[in-house]
């Protein structure tokens, strides 16, 4: 069995780990007990759980958003969005990769508690700051100047205010959350002086931030 059989077992098997542990996440928060309840409902020991997430629950929420971005620029890569013209195609990768959670909101609402933990805060901002470089990615963006990171930091806020948004929005398909979000991507993404903001940002940001690894690895959209 050569090493790529091995490493594809290896991810579905932490992702069947994830998958059963999220539904404990939204009751319980994040524990080793949580992971260990996650383990017994996909038939394996806690210790076998711990092997697979040796970090812990930081390790395995970073795993997740991680495997979300890669589900949000897979979609991204599909006929329906290679079409849209840029502010298009912005609203609909930020709604992609909020909306794949939508079965796990409670699990995210717990998951956002958690990283505002001090000892956590580090983890959530990487995480974050990843999400938003695959959303840029998913558009288009090529740039290499300071703009590839002033145009991060501006988005970061709109992201996280979606999603806060999103984690109270009973509408039906949360529309509100959509329409709050284009208002957002319309009010503020075309202000120039908000580069001085997003300079300011990145200056109280923990840096420099790992690639994320489909971007380390060289993978294009949707790898």
């Amino acid at each position: 069995m050569g090493a790529t059989t091995l490493d594809s077992q290896y991810q579905q098997f932490r992702e069947q780990l994830l998958r059963a542990t999220l539904p404990h996440v939204a009751f319980d928060g994040w524990s080793a007990r949580t992971l260990a309840l996650g383990a017994a409902d996909a038939g394996h020991p806690a210790a076998l759980a711990a092997q697979a997430f040796p970090g812990g629950a930081l390790e395995v929420i970073q795993f997740w958003s991680d495997l979300d971005d890669r589900r949000m620029l897979d979609a991204m890569a599909g006929p329906e969005a290679t079409g849209l013209r840029f502010r298009e195609r912005m609203i609909r990768a930020v709604q992609t990769r909020i909306a794949i959670n939508d079965p796990w909101r409670e699990a995210v609402r717990r998951t956002l508690s958690f990283l505002a933990l001090p000892p956590n805060a580090p983890a959530g901002a990487r995480c974050t700051y990843a999400t938003v470089n695959a959303i840029w990615y998913a558009v288009g963006d090529a740039s290499t100047d300071f703009s590839y990171y002033t145009k991060r930091a501006t988005l970061m806020p709109i992201y996280a205010a979606t999603v806060l948004y999103w984690l109270d929005d009973d509408s039906e398909g949360r529309a509100e959350t959509w329409r709050f979000l284009e208002r957002r991507i319309d009010g503020t993404m075309a202000i120039p002086r908000l580069q001085a903001k997003a300079r300011d940002t990145l200056q109280r940001l923990s840096s420099p931030f790992a690639a994320p690894p489909w971007r380390r690895r060289g993978t294009g959209v949707g790898g």
